[in-house]
C-alpha cells in the first residue's frame, strides 16, 4: 500500500504518517527531513529530487509519505499512490496545532524535521499557516487532486475525523481476522 498525505501545515500530516507508517509496517518519508538543511536553509532541489526519486525506487511496493512540495515528484506520488489523505483543517485549527507543537518541542528536533531545524513558531510560519500556504494556486492543486483521483482521496477536516478514521482501521482490521 502506498498512501500519500497532503495538506496545510500544522493540520498533522507528519503525525498521521507515523501512526499509519506503524500501524501498516512501512516505511515512511517525512519531507520536511528533505526540504530543510541545518538552520532551516532550503536545500537544492535537484538533491532533493533524488532523494524522493531514490525513496520511491527503494519502496516500489508501500510507503507513507508526508507533505506538498508541488515541484517534488507530486504527480507521480498521486498517481502512484493507493490513498491519498488531504487535511484540510481551517486556519486558525492549524495555527494552533502549530503553537502546541512548539510548545511541546520548543528548543528541539522533531522526528519528521531535519536535523539542525529546531522547532520555530515565528511570524514567517504564522504568515505561511493563515495566508501564504494558502494561496489559489495551492487550492487549485488540492483540488485538481480531489477531482483526478475521487476514489483514492479520503477528505479530513478535524481531530475528530482523524481519530474516527484511525478508529476505522482498527475496527477493520479487528473485522479482518474474525
Amino acid at each position: 500500500m502506498k498512501i500519500a498525505i497532503i495538506g496545510y501545515s500544522g493540520a498533522g500530516k507528519s503525525t498521521l504518517a507515523e501512526k499509519l507508517s506503524n500501524y501498516y509496517s512501512m516505511p515512511k518519508l517525512h519531507m520536511d527531513t528533505l526540504q530543510f538543511q541545518p538552520g532551516w536553509q532550503d536545500s537544492d532541489r535537484d538533491w532533493m529530487l533524488n532523494e524522493m526519486k531514490s525513496f520511491l525506487t527503494k519502496h516500489e511496493t508501500s510507503w507513507v509519505i508526508d507533505g506538498n512540495y508541488s515541484w517534488c515528484y507530486y504527480e507521480e506520488r498521486m498517481q502512484e499512490a493507493d490513498q491519498i489523505i488531504f487535511l484540510k483543517f481551517p486556519p486558525l485549527t492549524c495555527l494552533f496545532r502549530a503553537f502546541k507543537r512548539y510548545l511541546t518541542h520548543r528548543g528541539k528536533v522533531r522526528e519528521s524535521m531535519a536535523a539542525g531545524c529546531p522547532e520555530r513558531f515565528d511570524w514567517e510560519f504564522i504568515r505561511w499557516i493563515l495566508w501564504d500556504g494558502r494561496t489559489k494556486t495551492a487550492k487549485e492543486r488540492y483540488q485538481r487532486v480531489q477531482d483526478t483521483y475521487p476514489e483514492k482521496v479520503t477528505l479530513l477536516r478535524s481531530q475528530k475525523e482523524i481519530a474516527q478514521f484511525l478508529e476505522n482501521l482498527t475496527h477493520n482490521k479487528k473485522n479482518q481476522r474474525t
